[in-house]
């Protein structure tokens, strides 16, 4: 049987008969749990059976030359695996262990451990198998929910990896099993994603762990590279230079120099009388991998978040992460990375760009007077997939910030319904990680008080969490008769 996965083809199409007839769930009793089991969601659109095929048929079109051009990174990285087999058989049991209670990456790995034993692997073949399925889920969950312009996180995660090889693995298996799940879920802005995580964890493990990264240094690198980049174009240096000594060192963390460059450049040839600032480009030149980055500079204003969400909702653009700066001159610097309502990017298309500006210019003009949250119907297969909202609220571990976590079904207006509880609750957004998957967001907010801390107060955090949870079921009764209950914690 492990002989099959070495072959050189028909792997995919000799498993897929094997399943067919009823062989694979007899040789594999752990398979046979898993044929014809459905997944009620938007998110996976096959059943757990056909979509382990489907990952592992995926699996080998990365490896094929015509699949270079769509997937070059994951194709370079496949093509030097030392073992690909290895690969399709933690493909094979990666989802292995859903629809018995518990962890199902966690089962699965017990389970692909104990597949090697019987089948004799070698140690470190049966520890890649087994740690590959238990971390399936690591490398998209920490692209797509944590900040990776952040050093710490990227050394966080290269110390998880632990070396070079795991990465490459991890990498190709969370690219095959994200197309395998729903072709509609693989756009840009996630490939993006990825391929950044990958290429910064990759240099932190060339580093070394063991050298920590240095905030300091690391802000003074992209300081320097912008201003060469600035002078070039002819811009004053002290005046740039006074602009950056307004803004704190996370803004040259979460941004490249290349942006800071564009930023700084535009701020300074912008006269303040002229309202807000209001920048729009791609984030990223290759096809498959960019989305829009929307750049805000405007005077702070503390409901500025809530009525440039809903702005953006009334022109149908689609908010993936949001990175929100206030200067100690009280000025917002505020970055949206957007893409359209059909997960495409705006692109060239200069009567959509201005459309946008002028869009947000007119919204952020007066903000106090911010467009109303927009009233859609819930498309119809959106309205079968109701659940409780779930929120979540912590304080992170230097004590700085509060994390608030939202998991909701996705309905229109509801980043900007939850701008206006901020803004009702005197708090302010630092930062926003953005995911939607099927009928499903999984949100994470970055929350700081009136006077840029972290929530304290037990009592406001919980009544924080409660009007989250009645307003979102609420927007959901109204579009749904059998809507569920609010659910308490």
């Amino acid at each position: 049987f492990v002989e099959l996965f070495r072959c050189q083809q028909g792997i995919h199409a000799n498993l897929r008969r094997m399943n067919r007839y009823g062989i694979l769930g007899r040789y594999l009793p752990e398979f046979g749990q898993i044929v014809g089991q459905m997944q009620h969601d938007l998110f996976h659109i096959y059943t757990v059976d056909a979509h382990t095929l489907n990952l592992i048929k995926h699996l080998r079109k990365l490896g094929r030359p015509d699949y270079q051009e769509r997937y070059p990174l994951a194709w370079k990285i496949f093509c030097r695996l030392p073992k690909p087999d290895l690969l399709y058989m933690a493909g094979l049991y990666h989802d292995i262990g859903k629809g018995r209670g518990g962890d199902h990456s966690e089962l699965g790995a017990v389970d692909a451990r104990e597949f090697s034993q019987r089948h004799h692997l070698p140690a470190w073949d049966t520890h890649l198998i087994s740690w590959l399925v238990e971390n399936h889920l690591v490398m998209s969950t920490t692209a797509q929910r944590k900040d990776i312009s952040d050093p710490q996180v990227i050394h966080d995660f290269a110390v998880h990896m632990g070396n070079q090889v795991r990465l490459d693995y991890l990498y190709v298996l969370t690219i095959a099993d994200i197309n395998a799940t729903n072709p509609t879920l693989w756009n840009s802005w996630r490939a993006s994603l990825l391929r950044q995580l990958y290429t910064e964890t990759k240099r932190a493990l060339r580093r070394g762990l063991d050298n920590p990264p240095d905030r300091e240094e690391h802000v003074r690198q992209t300081q320097q590279a912008a201003l060469d980049i600035l002078v070039r174009s002819g811009i004053d240096e002290e005046e740039a230079e006074e602009l950056w000594e307004q803004l704190g060192e996370d803004y040259f963390l979460r941004h490249t120099a290349s942006d800071v460059a564009w930023h700084t450049e535009a701020i300074v040839q912008h006269p303040d009388h002229e309202g807000p600032l209001v920048l729009i480009k791609e984030t990223a030149q290759r096809e498959f991998e960019g989305a829009t980055q929307v750049f805000i500079y405007t005077p702070d204003q503390h409901d500025l978040f809530a009525a440039t969400v809903a702005a953006m909702d009334q022109l149908n653009l689609s908010i993936q992460d949001a990175r929100i700066i206030t200067s100690t001159s009280r000025f917002s610097l505020d970055t949206y990375i957007v893409l359209d309502a059909d997960g495409s990017s705006i692109g060239d298309n200069p009567e959509r760009i201005r459309q946008v500006k002028e869009g947000l210019t007119e919204a952020l003009s007066n903000p106090d007077e911010y467009p109303n949250i927009i009233q859609r119907r819930v498309p119809r297969q959106l309205k079968h997939f109701a659940f409780p909202p779930e929120v979540n609220i912590f304080n992170d571990p230097a004590g700085q910030h509060t994390i608030l976590e939202l998991s909701a079904p996705d309905r229109p207006g509801l980043l900007a319904r939850m701008g206006h509880i901020f803004l009702e609750f005197d708090i302010s957004i630092q930062n926003a990680k953005i995911v939607t998957l099927g009928e499903r967001v999984d949100d994470v907010f970055v929350l700081t008080d009136a006077d840029n801390q972290a929530l304290s107060d037990p009592e406001l955090c919980q009544r924080l969490q409660h009007t989250i949870i009645a307003t979102l079921s609420d927007s959901q009764a109204g579009n749904n008769d059998n809507a569920p209950q609010a659910i308490t914690f």
